[in-house]
C-alpha cells in the first residue's frame, strides 16, 4: 500500500470515530467564520506526522493553508511553533484532536526511536521495529521509525517468513524447519529464524540460515555468536533492549537490534493548538 492510501485510510478511520452524526460544539462557530491558528510542541521531540495533521485539516477544508515552520524529522525543544494553519474555524475545531493525535503519536515513535539511533552511533547494529504496533497504524508508526532514523523489519506476515520456536516445534526442528521455508517462500519472500542458544545458532548455520535472530541472549552470547557466525549471517537481537542497555548490545557487533518498545511503549508527545484570533462566538444560530 502506497503511503498516500495509508494517509488517506488512517485520517478517514481518525475522523469518522471522531465526528460520528456531527461536531455539536462546533455550532457555536458562525458557519463562514476563518481563524487562524498554531501548533506549540511542549517538550523535546522528533516531529513527524505532518501529511496526516494536513489530511486532517484538508479533508473538512479543502482551503486551509498550513505553513510548517519547522520540517518533518526535525528535532525541536519545549515551546517550538510547529506550523501556523487558517482556515475555517469551525472546520479547525472539528479537525483539531484528530489531526494533533497523529502528530502527537508519530512524534512519540519518531523521538523514541531517534534516541535509540543515536545511542548505537558508532557501531554497525541498525535500529529496527516489530510487528508490535497499535491496531490500525501499522503503516504509518514504521513511517514513523524511519522518520526518527531507523529501520523496518518486515510489515506483516506476507513479507517476510519469520521462523519462531513455535515453528520450528511444529516443523520438527531448525533444520526441517528452514528446508519447507525454502521449498515454500514465495518469491521476494525472505527468511528469518530464531535461536535461544548458541547450540541453536550453529544448528541454524549449518542449515543455511543467511538471517538468525537472537532471542533473549546475554552479552556474553551474542559476543559468541558474532564469532561464531563470522559473515555467514546476518545477526539481529531482540528481548529486553532498553535504551540503558542497547549501547551494549550494539557493541557485541549484531547487525540489527530489533525493539517493539519503539511502537508499543510511547508516551505521546504534547502539542497544543490555539487560535489567535477569537472566532465569534455565533450566538444566533439563524444568521
Amino acid at each position: 500500500m502506497d503511503l498516500a492510501s495509508v494517509i488517506e485510510r488512517d485520517v478517514t478511520a481518525a475522523l469518522a470515530e471522531d465526528i460520528g452524526r456531527g461536531d455539536a460544539s462546533a455550532l457555536l462557530l458562525p458557519e463562514q467564520q476563518t481563524a487562524r491558528a498554531v501548533v506549540v510542541c511542549r517538550q523535546d521531540a522528533v516531529i513527524c506526522g505532518q501529511a496526516w495533521f494536513e489530511a486532517c485539516c484538508r479533508r473538512l477544508d479543502a482551503r486551509s493553508a498550513i505553513s510548517w515552520l519547522v520540517a518533518e524529522g526535525a528535532q525541536v525543544a519545549p515551546g517550538t511553533r510547529i506550523c501556523e494553519v487558517r482556515g475555517n474555524a469551525r472546520a479547525l475545531l472539528t479537525t483539531e484532536r484528530a489531526a494533533l493525535n497523529f502528530l502527537q503519536t508519530l512524534s512519540a515513535v519518531a523521538t523514541k526511536t531517534r534516541r535509540y539511533v543515536e545511542a548505537v552511533a558508532g557501531t554497525r547494529a541498525k535500529i529496527v521495529d516489530t510487528r508490535k504496533t497499535l491496531p490500525g497504524l501499522r503503516y504509518a508508526q514504521k513511517y514513523a521509525v524511519r522518520t526518527g532514523g531507523g529501520a523496518n523489519h518486515r510489515m506483516g506476515l506476507y513479507d517476510a517468513m519469520l521462523i519462531k520456536e513455535n515453528h520450528i516445534a511444529a516443523a520438527g526442528g531448525i533444520k526441517p524447519a528452514l528446508a519447507a521455508a525454502k521449498k515454500n517462500a514465495a518469491p521476494g519472500v525472505w527468511t528469518q529464524i530464531e535461536v535461544e542458544s548458541l547450540e541453536q545458532l550453529k544448528e541454524a548455520l549449518a542449515a543455511g540460515a543467511t538471517m538468525i535472530l537472537l532471542d533473549n541472549m546475554s552479552l556474553d552470547q551474542m559476543r559468541e555468536a558474532v564469532r561464531i557466525a563470522g559473515d555467514r549471517a546476518e545477526l539481529e537481537a531482540s528481548g529486553g533492549v532498553t535504551l540503558d542497555n542497547i549501547r551494549a548490545i550494539a557493541e557485541t557487533g549484531v547487525h540489527r537490534i530489533s525493539s517493539g518498545s519503539l511502537t508499543k511503549d510511547v508516551k505521546a508527545v504534547d502539542f497544543s493548538m490555539r487560535f489567535e484570533n477569537q472566532p465569534q462566538i455565533n450566538a444566533d444560530k439563524r444568521r
